[in-house]
């Protein structure tokens, strides 16, 4: 064999890893496409483009108007992003656009900050997305614990139906507050000027999208009740607040590239909105995508629709939109409407764009409070009321996050909400896993010599004067580590040899690693020679990464208990 040959095997093999990694951001419309595409599967990517767009086209106008902006800039969202989202993007039927999601962190960053920090926002928030998915952190975002994204869901879930009292009931007010109490105080203060008229069409709009969800399922009922509310405007002119009044026309023109005054002397300020944005887009887009690989059997890459997703941000921000995401209910709707390919995705934002060209004049009859009651209907969905009912009956810690993040959520801020929602998880995770560790101990280890175990009976009896066994059960992880020395306090006299079993140990990390250091230096110091008996690939890695090694005398390693007692004896 030539001397080069072994250089090339691994040149060969290396390159076979680089070619996986990069199928990881290869686009599935790309996939897709080089499989075949026919005129029979366009025909049906651009039926179910329509039937998205249908729905699309109130709901964005809506998200934006309750965002605090005009609705033109939710239509350009859901045109730009929703393009990219399915041209780059790792699912086959994924549809973005604006969400409800966004609405209370939106609203607060273009009050806070105005539209330019919005931009800002948006770009910062691309940028983490895109980086996020270059990392390979999309499969990370599955461990974001079911109480945390319910607790802040139904949080938002409130927030938007605050925000739409206003336009409800057509209350006199020139400006909504950001703040939720305050919102409140000043619905009380309104109240006396609502207006009779939006109030009933409200109420109305509400009943019939829930009646034709019930008897009449096919027909969009976003899309009838705004129609319904612009023929009511045209013909009855009723004293109701509409898009025109408040907005004026909406411009029918493309969506054009435009770069505001950018604050970019207060990115540190907006840098926390930005991860919010950041993580609400990841979060709702691969739980959209995983909910569409199970309607179609199929399998998203979770990595390459990170990217896209950033990539459609900043697009998004770049041509007058908002941020964007990946939306459940139009890619369910996609799915059902018989999508094949992303294609139908990118169909569904060239019929936004066909409809904002052609129905721009309308749009400006559309009644405010028709608008309103739809994002109630969206609001009441977004709930999950039996999912948060089903975690109300679950552990105390569980409700306690639950609880925590819905509330901080709903009252303070969003971006407080998610973060001290996960701390909590995760120290309730951390709580947990140490007593899981100690649930079959007498201290914080199980000494294998339990009464209740024949086997350890006989295994104690094998124990030669001056010799002492312990076991691990569980990783031995920072939470646990400082317990070691508990162990050792057990002796009323050091032991000659101690045996520590760690076969069921299956990970240890660096607090692990140290306060086993201690123990041993401690041990040495007492004249007691240490046994590690069974430890596991990763244990025995990152010790001897860590420069624990067997020196042959304090310390010494045993493949299993047998060799460690035959160790003792020598």
């Amino acid at each position: 064999m030539p001397l080069d040959a072994p250089a090339r095997t691994t040149a060969r093999t290396t390159m076979s890893i680089d070619q996986r990694v990069l199928a990881l951001y290869v686009p599935k419309l790309f996939t897709l496409l080089s499989r075949g595409y026919g005129v029979a599967d366009f025909r049906r990517d651009a039926i179910a483009g329509l039937t998205v767009s249908i729905v699309a086209l109130p709901l964005s106008m809506a998200l934006a108007i309750a965002s605090g902006t005009s609705p033109e800039k939710g239509l350009h969202t859901a045109i730009v992003a929703g393009f990219l989202v399915s041209l780059l993007g790792g699912s086959r039927v994924q549809i973005g656009g604006p969400t409800a999601a966004f609405v209370p962190v939106v609203f607060n960053v273009i009050e806070k900050f105005g539209y330019g920090g919005l931009i800002l926002c948006t770009l910062l928030a691309g940028l983490m997305l895109i980086a996020a998915g270059v990392l390979r952190l999309g499969t990370l975002l599955k461990y974001i614990p079911k109480p945390v994204v319910t607790g802040f869901t139904a949080g938002i879930a409130v927030s938007i139906f605050s925000s739409q009292v206003k336009d409800l009931f057509g209350l006199p007010l020139e400006r909504v507050p950001g703040e939720f109490l305050e919102r409140w105080q000043a619905y009380a203060h309104a109240a006396p000027g609502a207006s009779a008229a939006a109030a009933t069409l409200s109420i109305a709009t509400i009943a019939f999208i829930v009646l034709l969800r019930r008897w009449r399922p096919a027909i969009p009922g976003f899309l009838a009740s705004v129609v319904l509310g612009v023929v009511l405007v045209a013909l009855a002119h009723p004293p109701l607040e509409t898009i025109g009044s408040r907005f004026g026309a909406i411009p029918a023109t493309l969506p054009a590239f435009s770069l505001p005054h950018i604050p970019f002397e207060r990115t540190i300020e907006l840098f926390p909105s930005s991860f919010t944005i950041a993580f609400l887009a990841g979060v709702e887009s691969l739980l959209s995508a995983v909910v569409a690989d199970g309607m179609i059997g199929g399998r998203h890459r979770s990595n390459c629709e990170l990217v896209a997703q950033g990539v459609a941000n900043a697009a998004s921000a770049l041509f007058g939109g908002l941020p964007a995401t990946g939306a459940l209910a139009r890619t369910a709707t996609n799915v059902r409407a018989g999508a094949r390919t992303p294609v139908a995705g990118m169909m569904h934002a060239v019929f936004l764009l066909a409809f904002m060209l052609v129905l721009a004049p309308l749009m400006a009859y559309v009644p405010l409070a028709t608008l309103a009651a739809i994002l109630v209907v969206v609001a009441w969905n977004m709930a999950e009321i039996e999912s948060f009912r089903h975690l109300m009956s679950g552990p105390v810690g569980d409700r306690v996050v639950l609880l925590l993040t819905f509330v901080l959520t709903v009252v303070f801020d969003l971006t407080v909400a998610i973060e001290v929602g996960i701390v909590l998880a995760a120290f309730l995770f951390m709580h947990r896993m140490s007593e899981v560790v100690a649930m079959e101990s007498n201290v914080s280890l199980l000494d294998e010599d339990r009464a209740d175990d024949p086997a350890s009976e006989d295994q104690r009896a094998q124990l030669p004067p001056g010799v002492e066994a312990f076991r691990i059960f569980g990783p031995l992880f920072f939470a646990v580590a400082n317990r070691l020395d508990e162990v050792l306090n057990q002796f009323p006299q050091p032991p000659r040899v101690f045996i520590l079993r760690m076969r069921l140990v299956p990970l240890i990390d660096a607090s692990g690693v140290t306060a086993l250091t201690q123990m041993i230096e401690r041990c040495r110091r007492q004249g007691t020679a240490v046994i590690l008996s069974g430890l596991r690939e990763q244990p025995a890695r990152i010790l001897a990464q860590m420069g624990v090694v067997e020196d042959g005398r304090s310390l010494r390693f045993a493949t299993d208990f047998d060799q460690a007692l035959r160790l003792t004896r020598e």
